[in-house]
C-alpha cells in the first residue's frame, strides 16, 4: 500500500478501480459467491462432524469436528481466492478489456495487485462466514487470533495469484475449471484437512511434505487450536516462498503478454 501511495495518485486510482470493481463484483451475486460456501460447509460438518466424528473420536488431542474445522475453514479461503481471480480476470481477456489496462501508464505490478487483492478479499469474506457457521457446532477458544489472520491472508495472496497464472493461460471458459478440478482438489483433500499426516507411514508423511496446502492447513491449525504436525516457522517461510515465486511469474506474464497481447 505504501509503495502504491508513493507512486503517485494515478497508480493508486489504478489499484483502488480494479479492487473496488472486483469488491462489487462478487458482492452483487453473494448469493453465487459467498452462499454455496457456506452451505457446503455445514453439510460437512453435519455429516463429517456429527454423524461420522462422534464414531472416529479424537485426533490430535481435540474433538473429530474441532479437528476438522481449520481445514474446512482454509477450504473456504482458498477456492473463492482462486475462482474470484481466475473468473475476473479470464473475463477482462474475454471481453478484451483488459487491453485498456495493458495500454494505461500503470504498471504491472499495480494491475496484478488490484486483481489479487480483490481475491484476498473474497477469500477472507467466505472465511469469515464459514468461521461464524463453525462457531454454531463447535466450542473453540481461538488460540491466536493474530497467526489466524496472517495465515488466512497469505493464503488468499497465494491462491489469488494461481488464479490469475491459471487465467493467463486459459484460452476458454473450459479451461479455467481444469486445474480447480485435476490440481487444487486433491491437493486439498490430501492437504490434512480431514486427517493428521502423524497417522500415515513414513513414506507418505514424506510425500505429503510436498503439499503446500499442507503447511497453511496446520499454520491455521495451530492459530485455532495450538497444535501443528509442522513447525509454524517452517509453515510460514515455505508459504512466502511460494508467494514470492507465483508472484514473479505473474509479473514475467503480464510483462510478456502471454495469453493477452495477439
Amino acid at each position: 500500500m505504501k509503495r502504491l501511495m508513493r507512486s503517485g495518485p494515478r497508480y493508486w486510482i489504478t489499484f483502488q478501480t480494479i479492487f473496488t470493481k472486483e469488491i462489487l463484483r462478487f458482492t452483487r451475486i453473494w448469493v453465487q459467491t459467498i452462499l454455496p460456501s457456506v452451505i457446503t460447509t455445514t453439510l460437512y460438518f453435519v455429516i463429517f462432524g456429527r454423524l461420522i466424528g462422534d464414531r472416529i473420536g479424537t485426533m490430535g488431542g481435540f474433538d473429530y469436528l474441532d479437528f476438522i474445522v481449520p481445514g474446512l475453514v482454509l477450504m473456504g479461503v482458498i477456492t473463492n481466492s482462486y475462482s474470484n481471480v481466475v473468473s475476473s480476470f479470464y473475463s477482462s481477456k474475454f471481453s478484451r478489456y483488459i487491453e485498456e489496462l495493458l495500454i494505461s501508464p500503470a504498471p504491472n505490478w499495480v494491475i496484478l495487485a488490484g486483481y489479487v487483492a480483490g481475491g484476498v478479499a473474497r477469500g477472507l469474506v467466505v472465511g469469515a462466514a464459514v468461521m461464524l457457521v463453525a462457531m454454531l457446532f463447535t466450542d473453540i477458544r481461538i488460540h491466536s487470533f493474530g497467526v489466524m489472520l496472517l495465515v488466512c491472508l497469505l493464503t488468499a495472496t497465494l491462491f489469488s495469484l494461481g488464479g490469475f497464472i491459471n487465467a493467463i493461460y486459459a484460452n476458454s471458459f473450459d479451461d479455467i475449471s481444469i486445474i480447480p478440478t485435476f490440481v487444487l482438489t486433491p491437493l486439498t483433500y490430501l492437504g490434512g484437512v480431514f486427517y493428521s499426516i502423524e497417522l500415515l507411514p513414513d513414506f507418505w508423511q514424506g510425500v505429503s511434505l510436498a503439499n503446500p496446502l499442507l503447511y497453511m492447513v496446520n499454520a491455521f491449525r495451530y492459530g485455532l487450536l495450538g497444535i501443528s504436525d509442522i513447525p509454524l516457522g517452517i509453515a510460514f517461510g515455505m508459504t512466502l516462498i511460494f508467494i514470492l515465486v507465483l508472484g514473479a511469474f505473474s509479473l514475467i506474464l503480464l510483462r510478456r503478454g502471454v495469453g493477452i497481447k495477439t
